[in-house]
């Protein structure tokens, strides 16, 4: 486990995953990241080179079939430590043995954490290091604890995405009985606006993937509580939320998502996939946001 800390927080990220186990507000004595292993065993998974599922758990390249676990393999991954400095770590994965079973592109990842005095900073470098051009996605899957500091209840919390005034709109989920989408987008149905107010309700169909291009950031925040956390959106096309269903889990999952689940039925070759970003052989494509904590 690394740990990274400054004068306000404090976070652990495992190097199995590179995942973000905990996050601390030390003034107040919280921890930010859901921890509870019964109810969901993650904390902050790393999606790559695939998000959500595939159909059949499988796509084609270059007319074969591949295998492809749900959120891809980077969570299964150990991560080599680059640096550590005290308020900055730094991990990678390059392709291996096990990666190019299920995918056989040649890349690194390269995974960046840095505190400030305002929160966490997350950057992502996507490099092909091979011969040929790569197809990928690339999320990050937080789950924040609700209520934060055990201030109020689920329920009174709430979502604003930037800009204001949007008409929010969600890809519907067909549950096979596995999570895909259809193939139809659809108003949110508990969206007003660019708010949301939080309940478990909305989740009972499963993860709610908002289609609206455009967004810049959201910000979970409740009146019960000064605290809230703020995800600033730029680099990433799409963004999910989600909490396990029917559990009446006292956590939220913010996720910034550049790509997306197959439609059910359709299995598809990794090139054409929707929402995948393709990347030139030998170029590098940089992701970042940082999440802002009052």
């Amino acid at each position: 486990m690394q740990v990274i800390e400054n004068d306000k927080f404090k976070a652990a990220i495992d190097e199995h995953g590179a995942q973000l186990t905990h996050l601390y507000n030390k003034d107040d004595d919280f921890d930010y990241i859901w921890n509870n292993d019964p109810v969901w065993p993650k904390h902050c998974p790393v999606l790559f080179p695939a998000i959500g599922r595939s159909e059949k758990d499988k796509y084609f390249y270059d007319g074969q079939e591949y295998e492809m676990p749900q959120h891809g393999f980077a969570a299964d991954q150990d991560f080599k430590v680059e640096t550590n400095d005290g308020t900055k770590l730094v991990l990678s994965l390059t392709d291996n043995e096990q990666t190019r079973k299920y995918y056989p592109f040649s890349f690194k990842l390269t995974i960046t954490w840095t505190l400030t005095d305002a929160g966490l900073t997350f950057h992502f470098d996507v490099q092909n290091t091979g011969d040929k051009t790569m197809s990928f996605a690339l999320g990050s899957h937080p789950a924040f604890n609700i209520p934060i500091n055990g201030e109020g209840e689920f329920d009174d919390y709430q979502l604003d995405f930037e800009p204001a005034g949007l008409d929010l709109k969600q890809y519907e989920i067909a549950k096979t009985p596995n999570p895909y989408r259809d193939g139809k987008v659809i108003k949110l149905a508990a969206a007003n606006g660019s708010h949301i107010d939080l309940n478990h309700d909305m989740y009972e169909d499963g993860l709610i993937i908002i289609e609206n291009d455009g967004i810049t950031g959201v910000t979970l925040s409740s009146p019960k509580t000064k605290h809230s956390i703020h995800l600033n959106l730029d680099d990433f096309r799409y963004f999910c939320t989600w909490t396990k269903e029917g559990a009446n889990a006292p956590f939220v999952c913010l996720e910034p998502f550049a790509g997306l689940p197959d439609i059910a039925g359709h299995e598809v070759d990794i090139m054409d996939k929707e929402g995948n970003l393709k990347l030139a052989a030998g170029e590098t494509k940089p992701f970042e946001y940082t999440i802002t904590l009052m």
